[in-house]
This record gives structure tokens, sequence and C-alpha cells, in this order.
């Protein structure tokens, strides 16, 4: 059976300050489905979600999404006042009332329960990407939206996330719209890539963008090599200590 369509785009269109920001851009996502958004900087990725998230109106085009859908989006980045006291707790309680069952259930799935009382201002960059990313999931979404979920975190640190974001993919059944200026790192973290610059460039599985001449003009030739796939029978929390996980073994490849 079919899996429903969460969001759709027809033919849309923007101009702001008299410079075309998106021109005739069509995106479909699916119930399930990791769809990852790509291009260089300017490319328009950022303005299509804000059009998505209806916070901007395009020129023209149409946007649809499936009745009653519940998103849970997770910012580019996050600049909080140096002085301004806030914790984890509270920073996570800001839209939305939760109980501490809730909010502690959250940040485990992401690997950051011991951070609950944290000062936001002492986390580091994969530690703030862990808590935004449990924020999002607080409203038990039926779509992710994450703008460069991996910013700022080392490569270790996103590949963790990458896997991560996937676990939480199949746990929730959730669509995932993830935006990314490099292809490179989310080839194997994604189902369907398009590649935008203003308009739609190229579009498809990872393995056919990778090689098409639009992608290639924008971003060279990406080199042929064996990727590492580690699928271990563990993760990583926030500090990275290791999380065991009874479902999985171990395969290096």
């Amino acid at each position: 059976m079919d899996k429903k369509i969460l969001i759709e785009t027809r033919n849309v269109c923007l101009t702001l300050d008299g410079k075309k920001i998106l021109d005739q851009v069509d995106i479909r996502l699916h119930q399930g489905e990791i769809v990852t958004l790509i291009g260089p900087n300017g490319a328009g990725k950022s303005t299509l979600v804000r059009v998505i998230l209806g916070l901007i109106k395009p020129d023209s085009g149409e946007v649809r999404l499936t009745p009653k859908l519940r998103i849970g989006y997770m910012p580019q980045r996050l600049t909080i006042d140096p002085v301004l006291p806030l914790t984890v707790r509270r920073f996570l309680t800001l839209a939305q009332r939760c109980s501490e069952s809730k909010l502690l259930e959250a940040l485990t799935e992401v690997g950051a329960q011991r951070l609950l009382d944290s000062a936001m201002q002492t986390l580091s960059g994969g530690e703030t990407q862990r808590v935004l990313l449990a924020r999002a999931i607080l409203r038990d979404p039926d779509l992710l939206i994450l703008d460069e979920p991996v910013q700022g975190v080392d490569v270790t640190g996103q590949e963790e996330l990458y896997r991560l974001i996937s676990t939480i993919r199949k746990r929730h059944g959730c669509g995932i719209l993830m935006i990314s200026h490099d292809l490179h790192m989310v080839m194997s973290a994604t189902d369907q890539v398009l590649c935008l610059n203003r308009h739609v460039c190229c579009s498809g599985h990872p393995d056919s963008v990778r090689v098409d001449p639009s992608y290639v003009a924008l971003f060279g030739k990406m080199p042929v090599i064996t990727p590492y796939s580690h699928q271990h029978d563990h993760s990583h929390d926030a500090h990275g200590d290791i999380v065991k996980d009874d479902h999985e073994g171990c395969k290096h490849g």
C-alpha cells in the first residue's frame, strides 16, 4: 500500500528584494521517508523550508500538507545570551509543557538524558544538536524538519547523529526532511536527494544524484571509494559513552 504524502510543493516560485530565490520548485515527501535537500550556500534550501512551514508565502505555486500534520523542527543554529540562566529542562519546556518523564524519555532517545539540568550555554556542539533533536521529537511529529542537523559536530559525531536520525525514523514512522550542503555525509542516511540551486537541478536516489551532471557541476565529481559501514551493537550518548543496544549485531565492512 502506498504511503501517504506528508508534504508536496508544485511550481513554487519566490522573489525577494528583486532576486529570484525559488524557481518552480517541486518536492514530495511520503510517510516514513527521508528526503535531503542539498545545494550550495544561497541555493534557497532554508527558504524552501520556511515556505513549507508557512512562514513565507510564495509568489506562486502550491504547498500542500496532509491534514493535521504535526511537525517537529530543528533549526540550523541556536543563539542564547551567555548570561541568560537557561537549563536544558527549561529550554525544552519553553514551547510546551511536558512532564519530567516525557522530557527524560526524549533526552534518553537521543542519548542526552544526563543533560537535563545542564546549562544550555555549557553544551558542546554535539550535545546541543541532540537537545535540539529531543525538542523536535517531543511533539511526537509526523514530520521532522532538520536544518543542517550535524552542524558544528565532528565527523565521528556526525556519523552517530545520522545513525540516530535513522533510528528515530524507524521508531516513530515519521517522515524526515533534512537540509545539508554536502551529499558525501548523507549518502547512507537518506532515501531521496533533491539538489537545489534556486531551481531543482536534479533529484532521486543518492547513487544517481552523485553522478548527475548538474550535481557534478555544482560540487565536483565524488571520488569512487568503498564506503565504511559500521553497524555495531552499541551507540553513544552525548558524552561519548557507550549505550548498549541488544537488538543489533556487530558488522564491519
